[in-house]
This record gives structure tokens, C-alpha cells and sequence, in this order.
């Protein structure tokens, strides 16, 4: 049994031909249950919870939600917060229900939600994310396919009689926090990463070894509930301190939080695995480990001030993204979806850097969101007539512009509010709500921008890309996709029938998941349309620093002291302190009259890039690039001819009879100096 915080609950309704729908209505009940499916409210009418129920859907996988059930259950636990475990219904869902005795405020509990989200993925936020609607059906409701919620564990009459408060809650949303950054990636980390290699030929980063970090030394002492993650807890920990591989090996045979390493598990129990695959699995998990500590944006340092900071950002980049997806139409007329993608872009870049307005070139945006260069220069310019960004800083030099998502400058205002002393923020959990986001936002740019997705056939198109970004591996129905990119039932099918087409999405009885991580790279390849992103980059690169030398010929040339032109240094050759206009690739290549050589200047760069340079570079006088070679000053030769070359020097400070490789203009003025041979 169960007590309701509302004399009304939920019932499910009925259609005209009998069948039971995942739909409820308010209803007011009797003495007896009604015997359709139920479910009561968890907060009052107030908007403050007096009942958590994390609801852990099945989908076709009770084995992760009963894996979720676990996590969850030992980190109430921890906590002293007593719980009952039901098993929701024939479909192997679990719910887990806390009764308290204080009521929590609906903003503390929903960054309880988002955080345990990222620990166990089988939780549906909905009943904990809305106090006016979410309701969950209480232990011994009927379940719409079938049976009843039935109770695994603890006592009912804790429901009845409560006595969590709303400190243990806080202690929880700290605790859950605490481990959002310690949680083991869903896929795979890039190996290509560099990174230095100990004695042994193991990863590690450099840095002086420190004390575990608590959770971490915590885990490496407890007994595991989970073995696996309690190792990846560790090991992250350890990675984060500077440790070395040899260092967790020594402790294998002693520490309790090490059992993954020690011990498999069998039907039997958990078996002990021999001494060359605990070297393999401590290994293989150890190099992962560092990999993802070097990738994440995990917090170092004790700023005080950086947990409000990202707490504030964390919420307003929710925001913004909330507004987004209630704007249904705006991201699939024209350039809807493109817009969208550099919309997460600037969001992911303002998270990161924990300002509202950052610096963002288009060729960066362009190749982040996978859209061309000139497609994410008017998605800017869209974005902005529409209001959701403004420019703060326009472009200046090789600075690029600067933009920010907070036109209204509600930032501020955000940070100086302070929250009620009853229901203060509950520590580290800002910074968590920074992480979790961040996680989102690049797995979504990230699956989006690939050369699949791109906007000219046989690619799938921008659409598509963000329809797959918004699909993981737990089945989901079309009207729950639909919204997600804000298409109609019948666009949305046909995108998810090209998607399935493409070998990237299956669907099954209980709707569309995506396939395997890989899928998209063997359908590119397919389509012919692998490696369209990487030569969009390449071509960027060489865009980029052939922009860059035009401008440090141009702070040369405008100097207001000019060096000599003969003092300049060659290709490689920068100063320690180097003088204004100089750059990497020397000066920049000039056509016969004069002019800056920008084709000229490509080709220098690609074949800098390609390692296809041969030095030094001069023009010959059909305007080809050739090598020259210039043999050391003395006096003056006779020719081949036997004539005599008179040292004069051209506009540039050459030497005429070396032909100068910015013009190929008469001597203007006569020096004393020793004369050079002819190259």
C-alpha cells in the first residue's frame, strides 16, 4: 500500500475498444484501488516532493534496469535513506520508492533526476521532473500489460510512515554529483590520443603523484557491489593523481575495490582469473582510464567559486536548449537543421568555457557541427535576426568575432540571485549538472558531424544526422522521435526509413535504436562519401594559415619602421623575439609586378603540409615555383657569358642578380657591398 500526497491519483483510461493506454486522467478514489493502472503524485499541491520514485524502464533489457536498480539501491544506502523495490511489471521495469518526511523543493530534486540519469540511463526523468504532473504507479498497482507492481524489497509501511528528511536528499544529490564525473564512458575513448608511456610502456600523465581522491580511495577500500565500475572509480581516480600503471598493480592482491582484476563472473559465482589475464584486464582498463581522464572536462583546482558559477551556466545553457526543442518548426524549414547544430555548438563552447559569450570563428563552428563554412556564416546571421544569439565582438584581424547565447543578458542576473537558506544547493552539484551537459552536447554534435550526414547526395543530409544524434541504443517509438528534431510523424518516418535503409537504425517491435557505434562509418563508405569531413578540414587548415601569413605580411608592410628586407628570416627560421611580419613560411610570395601571391602562398602551404617542400622557394619567369640554389658571397665572377653583374639591389633589398622572389624589377639603388654570383 501507498499514501497518496493528493486525495486525487491518476487512473489509466480505457479506448472505445477495451484497451488499457499509457495515458492517465485525474480521478478521485474510494477505500478500494481501482483495478485499472494507478498511479499517485509525488509532489502537492505546494510543487514540493513528500515521495521520490525513480521509475527505471525496462525496454526490452531488464537486466540494465535491474543493473540500475543495484547502483541506485547502494547509493540510497550510503545515504540512510530507506527504500522499497518493485519490480513495475511482466516487462522487468524496477521502481524504487522513497517516502520522506520533510518535503524536497521540485528544483533539488529535478538536478537529482538529470545527475542520476547519467549514472544509470535506464531512469525516466518525466515523474521527477515535473511536480505539477509526474506520478508514478505505488507498489501493488496493475500494470497496463498485465500483472502487478510487486515489492522485491524493504518494508511498505516505511511509505505510510516516513522518516527520510530533506538533508539525506541533499546528501544524496552530493553524493550522485560526487560520482558524475567518475562514471565509465558508454564508448569507446580515441587511441590515436598522444600520451607519454612509463617504464613499463604504460599511458600515464605527467605530474607529480598525489593522495587517491576520496571517492576514488573510498572505492579501492569497499567491498564491491559492483565490480566493474568500482574499478573504473579507481582507476580514474588514480589516472587524476598522477599515479602509474605499476602502482594500482601492487595493490591488486590486497584491495577489496580491486575484485574486477582478481575475479570474473561465472554462472557459478565469481572465479579467479589467472595471473596474465588480471595483467590484460588492469591493462586494458588502465590505459582507458587515463585516456579519459586527459579527455574530460573534469574541474582541477579549488576555485570556490566554480560550482555556483557552473551551476548558473549549467541552467541557463539548459534553458536555452529547453526553448530549442519547444521551437518544433524553427529546425527543419530550410536551414533549420544546420541552424540547430551550431546553436548546440555555441552552447557546448559558452558550458565549457563558463562564459555566455566566446570566440568562434565559422571555419571552427563549420567543421564542429559538420556544415560548410559559408552554411554556418548564415546560420549565425539566422540565429541572431531570430534572437537566440547576438554578436558582442565583431571580427578583427585573426581574431574571430565573438558570440553569446544570453542576448537578454539574464546571465547576471542569474548569478547575484541567491536561493532560499530552506532549500539550499546542494554542494558539488553545479558542477556535475556542467559535466552531465557537456557529455550531451558532444556526443550530439559529435554523432551529427559525420561525412554521412553531410548535405550533398548520396549523403543522408543535416536532418537525418540530427534525427540519428537524438537516437541511442534503447528502443524508442516515432512519436517520441518526432519531437526530438521537430518534424512531423510522417517526415520523421521517412528519415528513420533512410536511416534503416543505410544499415544504421533497426527497428524492432518496440520501435527504432541504431545498430553499433561503427555503423555510420561502413555506410559512408558505402554511400562513397567517406572522408568529406576530413578534406573539408584539410582545406580549412590551409585556408586558415594562409589568412594568417596575409596578415603578418601585412603588419610588415605597414610597420612604421619597416626591418630590412634582407634581414628578414626564411622559411623555419623565426626569431626568438620575433619582429612584426614575421612569420613560419618566410615572407609571402609577390607576383612579377609586386602583389601578394595568394595561389602561389596554397601551394607553399600544401606541400609544407604534405612534407613535398623543397627550400628555398623562388619564382622563376614563367611564374613557376622552383628551387634555386645560391652560392656563397665573393666577388664578382664573369658569367658564362663573361660579363660582369653589377651588385644592385631591387625595391626588396635582393640582390638583382639572385632574382628576388617577391619581383623581378630593375635595381633601384647601388650599394658597396660584395657582389653575389649568379644562382
Amino acid at each position: 500500500m501507498a499514501v497518496s500526497p493528493r486525495p486525487r491519483v491518476r487512473v489509466a483510461v480505457v479506448d472505445a475498444y477495451g484497451t488499457v493506454l499509457n495515458d492517465y486522467r485525474d480521478r478521485a478514489i474510494g477505500k478500494a484501488a481501482p483495478e485499472r493502472p494507478w498511479a499517485v503524485y509525488l509532489a502537492g499541491a505546494d510543487r514540493r516532493f513528500r515521495l521520490l520514485a525513480f521509475d527505471l524502464d525496462a525496454h526490452g533489457d531488464p537486466a540494465a534496469a535491474a543493473r540500475d536498480a543495484d547502483v541506485l539501491a547502494g547509493l540510497l544506502r550510503d545515504v540512510g535513506l530507506p527504500y522499497v523495490l518493485c519490480e513495475s511489471g511482466p516487462t522487468g521495469g524496477r521502481h524504487l520508492w522513497v517516502a520522506l518526511a520533510e518535503s524536497v523543493d521540485a528544483e533539488t530534486v529535478a538536478t537529482l533526476a538529470r545527475l542520476t540519469k547519467h549514472l544509470c540511463p535506464t531512469l525516466d526523468l518525466s515523474p521527477l521532473s515535473n511536480a505539477v504532473t509526474g506520478c508514478v504507479r505505488p507498489p501493488g498497482a496493475p500494470h497496463r500489460a498485465g500483472g502487478h507492481s510487486t515489492v522485491l524489497s524493504g518494508d511498505v509501511d516505511a511509505l505510510s510512515a516516513p522518516t527520510a528528511t530533506a538533508a539525506q536528499v541533499r546528501a544524496l544529490v552530493s553524493l550522485v554529483a560526487g560520482l558524475v564525473d567518475d562514471t565509465e564512458p558508454a564508448r569507446p575513448i580515441d587511441p590515436r590520443s598522444p600520451l607519454p608511456l612509463d617504464s613499463h610502456g604504460r599511458l600515464h600523465l605527467a605530474g607529480p603523484r598525489r593522495q587517491l581522491p576520496a571517492n576514488s580511495a573510498a572505492a579501492l577500500r569497499e567491498t564491491p557491489l559492483d565490480a566493474s565500475a568500482t574499478l573504473w572509480r579507481v582507476l580514474i581516480g588514480a589516472a587524476a593523481a598522477r599515479w602509474r600503471h605499476a602502482d594500482v598493480a601492487a595493490l591488486v592482491d590486497t584491495e577489496p575495490g580491486l575484485e574486477h582484476v582478481r575475479s570474473r563472473v561465472t554462472t557459478r559465482g565469481r572465479a579467479a582469473r589467472p595471473r596474465g589475464e588480471q595483467a590484460a584486464v588492469l591493462g586494458r582498463q588502465w590505459d582507458k582510464a587515463v585516456r579519459y581522464v586527459a579527455a574530460s572536462d573534469r574541474q582541477i583546482g579549488d576555485d570556490p567559486t566554480f560550482d555556483r558559477r557552473a551551476d548558473v551556466m549549467a541552467a541557463h545553457v539548459r534553458d536555452v536548449q529547453q526553448r530549442a526543442d519547444a521551437a518544433a518548426g524553427r529546425w527543419t524549414r530550410g536551414g533549420g537543421p544546420a541552424d540547430r547544430r551550431i546553436l548546440d555548438v555555441l552552447s557546448f563552447l559558452a558550458l565549457h568555457a563558463l562564459s555566455g559569450s566566446v570566440e568562434a570563428d565559422t571555419r571552427r563552428l563549420a567543421l564542429s557541427a559538420g556544415v560548410g563554412r559559408e552554411t554556418a556564416r548564415t546560420a549565425l546571421l539566422r540565429l541572431a535576426e531570430d534572437g537566440w544569439i547576438a554578436q558582442t565582438t565583431a571580427a578583427d584581424g585573426t581574431r574571430a568575432a565573438h558570440w553569446t547565447i544570453d542576448p537578454q543578458s539574464v546571465l547576471h542576473s542569474n548569478l547575484v540571485h541567491a536561493r532560499s537558506q530552506a532549500d539550499p544547493r546542494p554542494p558539488g552539484a553545479g558542477a556535475a549538472e556542467r559535466t552531465t551537459l557537456l557529455a550531451t552536447l558532444r556526443t550530439r554534435t559529435t554523432d551529427a558531424a559525420h561525412d554521412l550526414f553531410t548535405a550533398t547526395r548520396p549523403a543522408l543530409g543535416h536532418l537525418a544526422g540530427n534525427l540519428y544524434a537524438r537516437i541511442d541504443t534503447t528502443a524508442r517509438t516515432l512519436d517520441e522521435l518526432s519531437p526530438t528534431i521537430g518534424a512531423g510523424p510522417l517526415r520523421t518516418r521517412r528519415l528513420l526509413d533512410r536511416l534503416t535503409y543505410a544499415g544504421i537504425v533497426e527497428r524492432s517491435r518496440e520501435g527504432w535504436q541504431r545498430v553499433d557505434l561503427h555503423s555510420p562509418d561502413a555506410a559512408a563508405e558505402r554511400a562513397g562519401v567517406a572522408g568529406r569531413l576530413d578534406a573539408r578540414a584539410d582545406r580549412y587548415r590551409v585556408e586558415r594559415e594562409a589568412w594568417a601569413w596575409w596578415k603578418a605580411e601585412e603588419a610588415w608592410m605597414h610597420a612604421p619602421r619597416r626591418p630590412d628586407a634582407r634581414r628578414r628570416p626564411s622559411r623555419g627560421q623565426l626569431s626568438l623575439v620575433p619582429e612584426d611580419g614575421t612569420h613560419a613560411y618566410g615572407p609571402h610570395p609577390r607576383r612579377a609586378d609586386g602583389r601578394l601571391d595568394y595561389a602561389a602562398a596554397r601551394r607553399i602551404i600544401i606541400e609544407e603540409r604534405e612534407g613535398t617542400a623543397v627550400r628555398p622557394y623562388e619564382r622563376d619567369a614563367d611564374g613557376d615555383l622552383r628551387s634555386r640554389t645560391v652560392v656563397d658571397e665573393s666577388p664578382a665572377i664573369d658569367t658564362a657569358e663573361g660579363e660582369w653583374i653589377d651588385p644592385g639591389y631591387c625595391s626588396h633589398g635582393m640582390t638583382v642578380g639572385i632574382r628576388c622572389r617577391y619581383c623581378d624589377g630593375p635595381a633601384t639603388k647601388q650599394l658597396d657591398t660584395p657582389q653575389r654570383r649568379v644562382a
